[in-house]
């Protein structure tokens, strides 16, 4: 059985006009699942309704065998999908990063002993051990957002949604956090849910859902998504530069490979 199950979800702001039109899909232990498209394109409510933050007006959201649609189960769904925002400093509480990261297991109520080993694993995990005793407000953006996901982490969710968390950042920060949330991934089996317009942030996932006017166009693996680069360019979405590189060298005749990232296509080509 799938970890989350998304069937036929439809949800509108003002009952007109809908934000996310029969959505369905499903989200297995471990999965990378990229979510993308332009600003309207659904992906922000698609990420609030999937911890009942929002109640579909239509369709059922089945997470671990709990139905978001019935209240009873909201606390223990919200245990499960931990959701990192766009911006840090909306999440962040607290004037040091320890009592920060300790503020959602503080609220469950876990014992203070468990909380301790919970803070040490968060800030490991993210790679930010160090700064434990450091205002929030002197880091940096990637830092932050590396905090802000050590706070979700503490909960030990069995899901991570990341709505954008890496839009407010510079390509430094971007890096930063898509490491750590990688690591997460491979290492630790956290299942990931990555909502973004950046294309080069999709190549890893193991599934990538294109949604354009609340529905979704397109799912596949990041090769076939990529290799429908005229559909995409279609609904304003752009195949990340080494792609489209390579893609016009195959057009010409050159024998390389379609890459992904830009260290695919040196590699590629030094082969030549």
């Amino acid at each position: 059985m799938a970890l989350i199950n998304v069937e036929n979800v439809s949800f509108s702001y003002d009952k007109k006009i809908k934000a996310l039109k029969s959505v369905s899909l499903s989200v297995e232990r471990g999965e990378y699942i990229a979510v993308i498209g332009h600003n309207g394109s659904g992906k922000s409510t698609l990420a609030k309704l999937l911890n009942g933050l929002m109640i579909a007006d239509d369709g059922e959201i089945i997470v671990d065998g709990l139905s978001v649609r019935e209240k009873k189960n909201l606390f223990e769904i919200r245990k499960r999908v931990g959701v990192v925002f766009q911006n840090p400093d909306n999440q962040i509480v607290a004037s040091i990063v320890e009592d920060d990261v300790a503020f959602g297991p503080e609220n469950l109520g876990i014992p203070r002993k468990e909380i301790g080993e919970r803070i040490d694993f968060a800030l490991n995990a993210v790679g930010m051990t160090e700064f434990r005793k450091s205002s929030p407000m002197r880091l940096s953006g990637g830092q932050k957002q590396r905090i802000a996901i050590a706070g979700v982490l503490a909960l030990m969710p069995k899901v991570l949604v990341l709505d954008e968390s890496t839009a407010m950042l510079d390509p430094k920060g971007r890096q930063e956090v898509l490491s750590v949330v990688k690591k997460l991934n491979k290492e630790k089996g956290v299942t990931v849910i990555a909502i973004t317009h950046y294309m080069e942030e999709i190549v890893d996932a193991d599934k990538v859902i294109v949604l354009d006017g609340g529905e979704i166009k397109m799912a596949g693996t990041p090769e076939e998504i990529f290799a429908r680069r005229k559909e995409l360019k279609d609904i304003g979405l752009e195949v990340p530069l080494s792609s489209f590189i390579a893609q016009k060298l195959i057009d010409l005749g050159v024998p390389v490979e379609n890459v992904l990232t830009e260290d695919g296509l040196v590699e590629a080509l030094c082969k030549l």
